[in-house]
Protein backbone atom coordinates (compact mmCIF):
# COMPACT_ATOMS: atom_id res chain seq x y z
CA UNK A 1 0.00 0.00 0.00
CA UNK A 2 2.84 2.36 0.91
CA UNK A 3 4.52 1.66 -2.47
CA UNK A 4 1.36 2.42 -4.38
CA UNK A 5 0.88 5.65 -2.45
CA UNK A 6 4.46 6.70 -3.22
CA UNK A 7 4.05 5.91 -6.92
CA UNK A 8 0.78 7.77 -7.28
CA UNK A 9 2.15 10.64 -5.21
CA UNK A 10 5.09 11.09 -7.61
CA UNK A 11 2.81 11.00 -10.65
CA UNK A 12 0.34 13.37 -9.01
CA UNK A 13 3.07 15.82 -7.96
CA UNK A 14 4.39 16.02 -11.49
CA UNK A 15 0.92 16.69 -12.86
CA UNK A 16 0.45 19.52 -10.36
CA UNK A 17 3.77 21.10 -11.40
CA UNK A 18 2.74 20.91 -15.07
CA UNK A 19 -0.61 22.50 -14.24
CA UNK A 20 1.10 25.30 -12.29
CA UNK A 21 3.27 26.18 -15.30
CA UNK A 22 0.16 26.31 -17.46
CA UNK A 23 -1.67 28.56 -15.01
CA UNK A 24 1.25 31.02 -14.88
CA UNK A 25 1.28 31.18 -18.68
CA UNK A 26 -2.50 31.63 -18.72
CA UNK A 27 -2.15 34.74 -16.56
CA UNK A 28 0.10 36.23 -19.26
CA UNK A 29 -2.19 35.28 -22.14
CA UNK A 30 -4.18 37.96 -23.95
CA UNK A 31 -7.90 37.32 -24.14
CA UNK A 32 -8.15 36.99 -27.92
CA UNK A 33 -8.33 34.01 -30.25
CA UNK A 34 -4.95 34.45 -31.91
CA UNK A 35 -3.11 34.51 -28.59
CA UNK A 36 -5.17 31.70 -27.09
CA UNK A 37 -4.75 29.36 -30.04
CA UNK A 38 -1.36 30.47 -31.46
CA UNK A 39 0.43 32.45 -28.69
CA UNK A 40 0.23 35.48 -31.02
CA UNK A 41 2.55 33.70 -33.49
CA UNK A 42 5.61 34.39 -31.31
CA UNK A 43 7.06 30.94 -30.47
CA UNK A 44 10.86 30.77 -30.59
CA UNK A 45 13.09 27.89 -31.71
CA UNK A 46 13.45 26.03 -28.41
CA UNK A 47 9.80 26.31 -27.42
CA UNK A 48 8.49 25.47 -30.93
CA UNK A 49 10.85 22.50 -31.18
CA UNK A 50 9.93 21.05 -27.80
CA UNK A 51 6.21 21.79 -27.97
CA UNK A 52 6.07 19.92 -31.31
CA UNK A 53 8.30 17.18 -29.90
CA UNK A 54 6.27 16.75 -26.71
CA UNK A 55 2.95 16.98 -28.55
CA UNK A 56 3.94 14.01 -30.72
CA UNK A 57 5.28 11.96 -27.81
CA UNK A 58 2.19 10.09 -26.81
CA UNK A 59 1.18 6.71 -25.44
CA UNK A 60 1.96 5.49 -28.97
CA UNK A 61 5.63 6.44 -28.47
CA UNK A 62 6.17 5.41 -24.87
CA UNK A 63 4.17 2.19 -24.86
CA UNK A 64 3.05 1.21 -28.38
CA UNK A 65 6.50 1.46 -30.00
CA UNK A 66 8.44 -0.38 -27.26
CA UNK A 67 5.70 -3.05 -27.17
CA UNK A 68 6.18 -3.63 -30.88
CA UNK A 69 9.97 -3.75 -30.46
CA UNK A 70 9.44 -6.29 -27.66
CA UNK A 71 7.31 -8.54 -29.87
CA UNK A 72 8.83 -8.04 -33.33
CA UNK A 73 12.27 -6.47 -32.94
CA UNK A 74 13.90 -3.03 -32.91
CA UNK A 75 13.49 -2.28 -36.62
CA UNK A 76 10.60 -0.08 -35.52
CA UNK A 77 13.38 2.50 -35.03
CA UNK A 78 13.64 2.68 -38.83
CA UNK A 79 9.95 3.50 -39.08
CA UNK A 80 9.60 6.09 -36.32
CA UNK A 81 13.11 7.20 -35.54
CA UNK A 82 14.94 7.53 -38.83
CA UNK A 83 12.40 7.62 -41.66
CA UNK A 84 9.76 9.70 -39.89
CA UNK A 85 12.35 12.02 -38.43
CA UNK A 86 13.53 12.86 -41.93
CA UNK A 87 10.22 12.70 -43.82
CA UNK A 88 8.38 14.88 -41.32
CA UNK A 89 11.25 17.38 -41.21
CA UNK A 90 11.00 17.77 -45.00
CA UNK A 91 7.21 18.17 -44.85
CA UNK A 92 7.62 20.64 -42.00
CA UNK A 93 9.57 22.90 -44.30
CA UNK A 94 7.73 22.25 -47.59
CA UNK A 95 4.21 22.61 -46.17
CA UNK A 96 4.81 24.24 -42.80
CA UNK A 97 6.82 27.15 -44.15
CA UNK A 98 4.23 27.94 -46.83
CA UNK A 99 1.44 27.72 -44.25
CA UNK A 100 3.34 30.05 -41.94
CA UNK A 101 3.71 32.60 -44.74
CA UNK A 102 0.04 32.62 -45.75
CA UNK A 103 -1.15 32.32 -42.15
CA UNK A 104 0.86 35.34 -41.08
CA UNK A 105 -0.46 37.40 -44.00
CA UNK A 106 -4.13 36.44 -43.70
CA UNK A 107 -4.45 35.67 -39.99
CA UNK A 108 -5.44 32.02 -40.37
CA UNK A 109 -5.75 29.92 -37.22
CA UNK A 110 -6.96 26.60 -38.67
CA UNK A 111 -6.35 24.55 -41.79
CA UNK A 112 -10.06 24.81 -42.62
CA UNK A 113 -9.91 28.62 -42.61
CA UNK A 114 -6.94 28.54 -44.98
CA UNK A 115 -8.55 26.15 -47.49
CA UNK A 116 -12.00 27.73 -47.18
CA UNK A 117 -10.58 31.15 -48.05
CA UNK A 118 -8.49 29.82 -50.95
CA UNK A 119 -11.46 28.10 -52.57
CA UNK A 120 -14.22 30.46 -51.42
CA UNK A 121 -16.11 27.64 -49.75
CA UNK A 122 -17.52 27.50 -46.23
CA UNK A 123 -18.70 23.89 -46.73
CA UNK A 124 -15.11 22.87 -47.62
CA UNK A 125 -13.92 24.52 -44.42
CA UNK A 126 -16.47 22.48 -42.48
CA UNK A 127 -15.55 19.25 -44.26
CA UNK A 128 -11.86 19.67 -43.39
CA UNK A 129 -12.74 20.38 -39.75
CA UNK A 130 -15.13 17.43 -39.61
CA UNK A 131 -12.61 14.98 -41.05
CA UNK A 132 -9.94 16.25 -38.65
CA UNK A 133 -12.17 15.91 -35.60
CA UNK A 134 -13.20 12.39 -36.59
CA UNK A 135 -9.58 11.20 -36.71
CA UNK A 136 -8.62 13.22 -33.65
CA UNK A 137 -11.08 11.17 -31.60
CA UNK A 138 -9.20 7.83 -31.66
CA UNK A 139 -5.90 9.57 -30.97
CA UNK A 140 -7.24 11.30 -27.85
CA UNK A 141 -8.67 7.91 -26.87
CA UNK A 142 -5.19 6.44 -27.36
CA UNK A 143 -3.79 8.75 -24.66
CA UNK A 144 -6.51 7.80 -22.22
CA UNK A 145 -6.06 4.11 -22.92
CA UNK A 146 -2.31 4.46 -22.43
CA UNK A 147 -2.78 6.37 -19.17
CA UNK A 148 -5.06 3.68 -17.79
CA UNK A 149 -2.63 0.93 -18.75
CA UNK A 150 0.33 2.88 -17.29
CA UNK A 151 -1.33 3.24 -13.89
CA UNK A 152 -2.38 -0.43 -13.88
CA UNK A 153 1.18 -1.52 -14.69
CA UNK A 154 2.78 0.85 -12.20
CA UNK A 155 0.55 -0.22 -9.30
CA UNK A 156 0.38 -3.88 -10.39
CA UNK A 157 -3.38 -3.68 -10.69
CA UNK A 158 -4.05 -1.94 -7.37
CA UNK A 159 -5.55 0.98 -9.29
CA UNK A 160 -7.98 -0.18 -12.01
CA UNK A 161 -7.81 0.88 -15.64
CA UNK A 162 -10.86 3.12 -15.57
CA UNK A 163 -9.49 5.14 -12.63
CA UNK A 164 -6.20 5.85 -14.40
CA UNK A 165 -7.88 6.73 -17.68
CA UNK A 166 -10.57 8.77 -15.93
CA UNK A 167 -8.02 10.66 -13.84
CA UNK A 168 -5.99 11.80 -16.85
CA UNK A 169 -9.24 12.77 -18.60
CA UNK A 170 -10.32 15.03 -15.74
CA UNK A 171 -6.85 16.56 -15.60
CA UNK A 172 -6.89 17.24 -19.34
CA UNK A 173 -10.27 18.94 -19.12
CA UNK A 174 -9.09 21.15 -16.25
CA UNK A 175 -5.79 21.99 -17.91
CA UNK A 176 -7.13 22.86 -21.36
CA UNK A 177 -9.93 25.05 -20.04
CA UNK A 178 -7.47 27.31 -18.18
CA UNK A 179 -4.43 27.35 -20.49
CA UNK A 180 -4.05 28.41 -24.11
CA UNK A 181 -1.22 27.78 -26.57
CA UNK A 182 1.31 29.76 -24.54
CA UNK A 183 0.69 27.62 -21.46
CA UNK A 184 0.65 24.43 -23.50
CA UNK A 185 3.92 25.33 -25.25
CA UNK A 186 5.74 26.22 -22.03
CA UNK A 187 4.53 23.07 -20.30
CA UNK A 188 5.42 20.97 -23.33
CA UNK A 189 8.99 22.30 -23.19
CA UNK A 190 9.27 21.23 -19.56
CA UNK A 191 7.71 17.85 -20.32
CA UNK A 192 9.89 17.22 -23.37
CA UNK A 193 13.11 17.85 -21.46
CA UNK A 194 11.84 15.75 -18.55
CA UNK A 195 10.91 12.81 -20.79
CA UNK A 196 14.16 12.86 -22.74
CA UNK A 197 16.28 12.91 -19.60
CA UNK A 198 14.34 10.11 -17.90
CA UNK A 199 14.54 7.76 -20.88
CA UNK A 200 18.34 8.00 -21.01
CA UNK A 201 18.65 7.54 -17.24
CA UNK A 202 16.36 4.49 -17.53
CA UNK A 203 18.60 3.02 -20.24
CA UNK A 204 21.72 3.61 -18.13
CA UNK A 205 20.09 2.08 -15.05
CA UNK A 206 18.80 -1.05 -16.79
CA UNK A 207 22.02 -1.66 -18.74
CA UNK A 208 24.19 -1.21 -15.63
CA UNK A 209 22.05 -3.84 -13.92
CA UNK A 210 22.51 -6.44 -16.68
CA UNK A 211 26.17 -5.85 -17.56
CA UNK A 212 25.98 -3.25 -20.31
CA UNK A 213 24.60 -2.88 -23.84
CA UNK A 214 26.80 -5.67 -25.18
CA UNK A 215 25.48 -8.18 -22.68
CA UNK A 216 21.85 -7.12 -23.20
CA UNK A 217 22.25 -7.45 -26.98
CA UNK A 218 23.98 -10.83 -26.63
CA UNK A 219 21.06 -12.12 -24.57
CA UNK A 220 18.67 -10.83 -27.24
CA UNK A 221 20.70 -12.66 -29.91
CA UNK A 222 20.33 -15.91 -27.94
CA UNK A 223 16.59 -15.68 -27.33
CA UNK A 224 15.44 -13.82 -30.45
CA UNK A 225 18.18 -13.92 -33.12
CA UNK A 226 15.69 -12.80 -35.79
CA UNK A 227 15.40 -9.44 -34.00
CA UNK A 228 18.94 -8.54 -35.06
CA UNK A 229 18.42 -9.24 -38.78
CA UNK A 230 17.00 -6.66 -41.16
CA UNK A 231 13.80 -7.52 -43.03
CA UNK A 232 11.45 -10.45 -42.77
CA UNK A 233 8.51 -11.11 -40.49
CA UNK A 234 6.48 -8.00 -39.79
CA UNK A 235 9.09 -5.60 -41.17
CA UNK A 236 8.75 -6.06 -44.91
CA UNK A 237 9.94 -3.24 -47.13
CA UNK A 238 6.36 -2.33 -47.98
CA UNK A 239 5.39 -2.30 -44.30
CA UNK A 240 8.29 -0.06 -43.28
CA UNK A 241 7.76 2.45 -46.09
CA UNK A 242 3.95 2.39 -45.81
CA UNK A 243 4.00 2.94 -42.07
CA UNK A 244 6.72 5.60 -42.16
CA UNK A 245 5.00 7.60 -44.91
CA UNK A 246 1.55 7.27 -43.33
CA UNK A 247 2.80 8.44 -39.94
CA UNK A 248 4.86 11.35 -41.32
CA UNK A 249 2.06 12.51 -43.63
CA UNK A 250 -0.50 12.04 -40.85
CA UNK A 251 1.54 13.99 -38.31
CA UNK A 252 1.76 16.90 -40.76
CA UNK A 253 -2.05 17.13 -40.85
CA UNK A 254 -2.63 16.61 -37.11
CA UNK A 255 -4.56 19.73 -35.98
CA UNK A 256 -2.22 20.31 -33.04
CA UNK A 257 0.87 20.04 -35.27
CA UNK A 258 -0.61 21.91 -38.19
CA UNK A 259 -1.44 24.87 -35.98
CA UNK A 260 2.16 25.02 -34.82
CA UNK A 261 3.11 25.86 -38.40
CA UNK A 262 1.11 29.07 -37.89
CA UNK A 263 2.62 29.83 -34.46
CA UNK A 264 6.34 30.21 -35.30
CA UNK A 265 7.87 33.58 -34.56
CA UNK A 266 9.86 33.83 -37.81
CA UNK A 267 11.18 32.03 -40.88
CA UNK A 268 14.48 31.45 -39.06
CA UNK A 269 12.65 29.73 -36.21
CA UNK A 270 10.96 27.36 -38.65
CA UNK A 271 14.20 26.49 -40.43
CA UNK A 272 16.15 25.87 -37.25
CA UNK A 273 13.37 23.76 -35.80
CA UNK A 274 12.92 21.44 -38.77
CA UNK A 275 16.72 21.02 -39.01
CA UNK A 276 16.96 19.95 -35.35
CA UNK A 277 13.91 17.72 -35.49
CA UNK A 278 15.51 14.44 -36.75
CA UNK A 279 18.22 14.66 -34.08
CA UNK A 280 15.70 15.10 -31.28
CA UNK A 281 13.55 12.24 -32.58
CA UNK A 282 16.48 9.81 -32.63
CA UNK A 283 17.55 10.88 -29.14
CA UNK A 284 14.23 9.62 -27.79
CA UNK A 285 13.10 6.83 -30.08
CA UNK A 286 16.34 4.86 -30.16
CA UNK A 287 16.64 4.36 -26.37
CA UNK A 288 12.88 3.88 -25.85
CA UNK A 289 12.51 1.22 -28.53
CA UNK A 290 15.78 -0.52 -27.63
CA UNK A 291 14.51 -0.89 -24.07
CA UNK A 292 11.55 -2.79 -25.51
CA UNK A 293 13.80 -5.03 -27.62
CA UNK A 294 16.30 -5.71 -24.83
CA UNK A 295 13.41 -6.66 -22.52
CA UNK A 296 12.67 -9.62 -24.81
CA UNK A 297 16.21 -10.94 -24.35
CA UNK A 298 16.07 -10.37 -20.60
CA UNK A 299 12.97 -12.53 -20.32
CA UNK A 300 10.75 -9.78 -18.91
CA UNK A 301 7.18 -11.01 -18.49
CA UNK A 302 4.40 -8.67 -19.58
CA UNK A 303 0.84 -9.27 -18.48
CA UNK A 304 -1.85 -9.72 -21.09
CA UNK A 305 -2.79 -6.27 -22.36
CA UNK A 306 0.08 -4.68 -20.41
CA UNK A 307 3.11 -2.66 -21.52
CA UNK A 308 6.74 -3.69 -21.52
CA UNK A 309 8.36 -0.47 -20.22
CA UNK A 310 6.63 -0.48 -16.80
CA UNK A 311 7.33 -4.24 -16.47
CA UNK A 312 11.03 -3.78 -17.32
CA UNK A 313 11.47 -0.87 -14.92
CA UNK A 314 9.67 -2.70 -12.12
CA UNK A 315 12.24 -5.49 -12.42
CA UNK A 316 15.45 -3.48 -12.75
CA UNK A 317 14.91 -0.07 -11.10
CA UNK A 318 13.64 1.14 -7.71
CA UNK A 319 9.97 1.84 -7.23
CA UNK A 320 10.44 5.61 -7.05
CA UNK A 321 12.34 5.74 -10.35
CA UNK A 322 9.80 3.56 -12.15
CA UNK A 323 7.15 5.99 -10.93
CA UNK A 324 9.17 8.92 -12.26
CA UNK A 325 9.40 7.32 -15.71
CA UNK A 326 5.67 6.61 -15.69
CA UNK A 327 5.19 10.26 -14.75
CA UNK A 328 7.26 11.06 -17.85
CA UNK A 329 5.01 8.83 -19.91
CA UNK A 330 1.98 10.54 -18.42
CA UNK A 331 3.62 13.84 -19.36
CA UNK A 332 3.87 12.56 -22.93
CA UNK A 333 0.19 11.76 -22.94
CA UNK A 334 -0.76 15.09 -21.38
CA UNK A 335 1.41 17.06 -23.78
CA UNK A 336 -0.35 15.34 -26.67
CA UNK A 337 -3.84 15.49 -25.24
CA UNK A 338 -3.84 19.12 -24.13
CA UNK A 339 -2.74 20.24 -27.60
CA UNK A 340 -5.29 17.97 -29.28
CA UNK A 341 -8.15 19.32 -27.23
CA UNK A 342 -6.99 22.93 -27.72
CA UNK A 343 -6.73 22.55 -31.50
CA UNK A 344 -9.93 20.52 -31.60
CA UNK A 345 -11.77 23.35 -29.84
CA UNK A 346 -10.49 25.85 -32.43
CA UNK A 347 -11.77 23.63 -35.27
CA UNK A 348 -15.08 23.22 -33.49
CA UNK A 349 -15.67 26.90 -32.81
CA UNK A 350 -14.11 28.58 -35.85
CA UNK A 351 -14.90 26.05 -38.59
CA UNK A 352 -18.19 24.52 -37.41
CA UNK A 353 -19.87 26.71 -34.80
CA UNK A 354 -19.35 30.01 -36.63
CA UNK A 355 -20.62 28.86 -40.05
CA UNK A 356 -23.54 26.92 -38.60
CA UNK A 357 -24.72 29.85 -36.46
CA UNK A 358 -23.99 32.49 -39.09
CA UNK A 359 -21.60 34.39 -36.82
CA UNK A 360 -19.01 36.63 -38.42
CA UNK A 361 -15.40 35.60 -38.75
CA UNK A 362 -14.38 38.18 -36.17
CA UNK A 363 -16.93 37.11 -33.56
CA UNK A 364 -15.26 36.06 -30.32
CA UNK A 365 -17.83 36.47 -27.59
CA UNK A 366 -18.49 34.64 -24.33
CA UNK A 367 -20.88 32.21 -25.98
CA UNK A 368 -18.21 31.03 -28.37
CA UNK A 369 -15.80 30.51 -25.48
CA UNK A 370 -18.46 28.49 -23.68
CA UNK A 371 -19.02 26.36 -26.79
CA UNK A 372 -15.28 25.68 -26.98
CA UNK A 373 -15.12 24.59 -23.35
CA UNK A 374 -18.25 22.45 -23.55
CA UNK A 375 -16.82 20.88 -26.71
CA UNK A 376 -13.60 20.01 -24.90
CA UNK A 377 -15.52 18.41 -22.04
CA UNK A 378 -17.80 16.46 -24.37
CA UNK A 379 -15.00 15.34 -26.68
CA UNK A 380 -12.77 14.18 -23.81
CA UNK A 381 -15.62 12.41 -22.04
CA UNK A 382 -16.78 10.51 -25.13
CA UNK A 383 -13.25 9.40 -25.97
CA UNK A 384 -12.77 8.23 -22.36
CA UNK A 385 -15.91 6.09 -22.55
CA UNK A 386 -14.74 4.69 -25.89
CA UNK A 387 -11.32 3.83 -24.41
CA UNK A 388 -13.04 1.54 -21.90
CA UNK A 389 -14.63 -0.60 -24.58
CA UNK A 390 -12.34 -0.36 -27.60
CA UNK A 391 -10.23 -3.45 -28.33
CA UNK A 392 -6.95 -3.27 -30.23
CA UNK A 393 -3.43 -2.31 -29.29
CA UNK A 394 -2.04 1.19 -28.93
CA UNK A 395 -0.14 0.72 -32.19
CA UNK A 396 -3.30 -0.30 -34.08
CA UNK A 397 -5.30 2.64 -32.73
CA UNK A 398 -2.51 5.11 -33.44
CA UNK A 399 -1.83 3.80 -36.92
CA UNK A 400 -5.52 4.10 -37.82
CA UNK A 401 -5.57 7.78 -36.83
CA UNK A 402 -2.24 8.56 -38.53
CA UNK A 403 -3.37 7.13 -41.86
CA UNK A 404 -6.72 8.91 -41.63
CA UNK A 405 -5.03 12.28 -41.30
CA UNK A 406 -2.48 11.32 -43.98
CA UNK A 407 -5.24 11.32 -46.62
CA UNK A 408 -5.41 15.13 -46.31
CA UNK A 409 -1.75 15.81 -47.06
CA UNK A 410 -1.60 15.70 -50.86
CA UNK A 411 -4.79 17.72 -51.53
CA UNK A 412 -3.46 20.37 -49.10
CA UNK A 413 0.01 20.34 -50.70
CA UNK A 414 -1.48 20.74 -54.18
CA UNK A 415 -3.71 23.57 -52.98
CA UNK A 416 -0.69 25.37 -51.53
CA UNK A 417 1.59 25.05 -54.54
CA UNK A 418 -0.51 24.48 -57.68
CA UNK A 419 -2.77 27.32 -58.77
CA UNK A 420 -4.57 24.95 -61.12
CA UNK A 421 -6.12 23.14 -58.16
CA UNK A 422 -9.89 23.70 -58.14
CA UNK A 423 -12.51 23.45 -55.43
CA UNK A 424 -13.98 20.36 -57.10
CA UNK A 425 -10.52 18.78 -57.26
CA UNK A 426 -9.90 19.31 -53.55
CA UNK A 427 -13.33 17.93 -52.67
CA UNK A 428 -12.70 14.85 -54.82
CA UNK A 429 -9.23 14.27 -53.37
CA UNK A 430 -10.27 14.65 -49.74
CA UNK A 431 -13.59 12.80 -49.86
CA UNK A 432 -12.48 10.09 -52.29
CA UNK A 433 -9.42 9.10 -50.28
CA UNK A 434 -11.32 9.29 -46.99
CA UNK A 435 -14.13 7.02 -48.24
CA UNK A 436 -11.61 4.53 -49.64
CA UNK A 437 -9.68 4.43 -46.35
CA UNK A 438 -12.74 4.24 -44.08
CA UNK A 439 -14.13 1.30 -46.07
CA UNK A 440 -10.87 -0.56 -45.35
CA UNK A 441 -10.60 0.15 -41.62
CA UNK A 442 -14.27 0.03 -40.63
CA UNK A 443 -16.62 -2.87 -41.52
CA UNK A 444 -19.10 -0.58 -43.30
CA UNK A 445 -19.15 -2.35 -46.66
CA UNK A 446 -19.22 -5.81 -45.09
CA UNK A 447 -22.14 -4.84 -42.85
CA UNK A 448 -24.20 -3.37 -45.70
CA UNK A 449 -23.49 -6.37 -47.93
CA UNK A 450 -24.47 -8.74 -45.12
CA UNK A 451 -27.89 -7.10 -44.84
CA UNK A 452 -28.68 -8.18 -48.40
CA UNK A 453 -27.13 -11.62 -48.04
CA UNK A 454 -23.82 -10.92 -49.80
CA UNK A 455 -20.25 -11.50 -48.63
CA UNK A 456 -17.74 -8.78 -49.42
CA UNK A 457 -14.17 -8.57 -48.18
CA UNK A 458 -11.82 -5.80 -49.17
CA UNK A 459 -8.10 -6.66 -49.30
CA UNK A 460 -5.96 -5.74 -46.29
CA UNK A 461 -3.04 -4.85 -48.58
CA UNK A 462 -2.35 -4.12 -52.24
CA UNK A 463 0.84 -5.87 -53.37
CA UNK A 464 2.06 -5.44 -49.83
CA UNK A 465 1.12 -1.74 -49.59
CA UNK A 466 -1.35 -0.65 -46.93
CA UNK A 467 -4.76 0.88 -47.74
CA UNK A 468 -3.48 4.11 -46.17
CA UNK A 469 -0.76 4.47 -48.81
CA UNK A 470 -3.11 3.53 -51.66
CA UNK A 471 -5.59 6.11 -50.34
CA UNK A 472 -2.91 8.83 -50.43
CA UNK A 473 -2.15 7.98 -54.07
CA UNK A 474 -5.86 7.92 -54.90
CA UNK A 475 -6.36 11.34 -53.30
CA UNK A 476 -3.49 12.75 -55.35
CA UNK A 477 -4.85 11.36 -58.63
CA UNK A 478 -8.39 12.56 -57.89
CA UNK A 479 -7.26 16.07 -56.90
CA UNK A 480 -5.16 16.49 -60.04
CA UNK A 481 -7.54 14.71 -62.42
CA UNK A 482 -10.71 16.52 -61.35
CA UNK A 483 -8.90 19.88 -61.21
CA UNK A 484 -7.71 19.44 -64.80
CA UNK A 485 -11.23 18.87 -66.13
CA UNK A 486 -13.07 21.47 -64.00
CA UNK A 487 -13.01 25.25 -64.03
CA UNK A 488 -12.45 27.33 -60.89
CA UNK A 489 -15.64 28.57 -59.24
CA UNK A 490 -16.27 32.31 -59.23
CA UNK A 491 -15.50 32.59 -55.49
CA UNK A 492 -12.11 30.87 -55.75
CA UNK A 493 -8.94 32.87 -55.23
CA UNK A 494 -5.98 31.15 -56.93
CA UNK A 495 -3.61 33.95 -55.90
CA UNK A 496 -4.54 33.81 -52.20
CA UNK A 497 -1.34 31.94 -51.38
CA UNK A 498 0.94 34.23 -53.37
CA UNK A 499 3.33 35.53 -50.72
CA UNK A 500 6.81 36.97 -50.56
CA UNK A 501 9.42 34.32 -49.81
CA UNK A 502 11.13 36.52 -47.25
Amino acid sequence: MAETTLQLGIVGAYMVVALAVGVVAYRLTDRNAEDYYLASRTLGTVVLLFTTFATLLSAFTFFGGPNLAFSAGPEWILVMGLMDGIIFAVLWYVLGYKQWLVGKRHGYVTLGEMLGDRFGSTPLRMVVAGVSLVWLFPYVMLQQKGAGQAIVGLTEGAVPFWVGAGGITLFMILYVTVSGMRGVAWTDTLQGLFMLSLVWVAVAWVLSSVGGAGEATALLAETNPEFLALGGGLYTQQYIVSTAVSIAFGVTMFPQINQRFFAAGSKTVLKRTFALWPVLVLLLFVPAFMLGAWAAGLGVEVAQGGNVIPALLAEYTPTWFAALVIAGAMAAMMSSSDSMLLSGSSYLTRDLYRPLTGRSTGADDGRETLVARVGVIGFATLSFVASLYTPGTLVQIGDTAFSGFAQLTMPVALALYWRGTTRSGVYAGILGSQVFYVLHVLPVLETVAGLVGLTVALPTAYLGWTPGIVGILLGTVLTVGVSVVTAPAAAENPTAYRVDAD
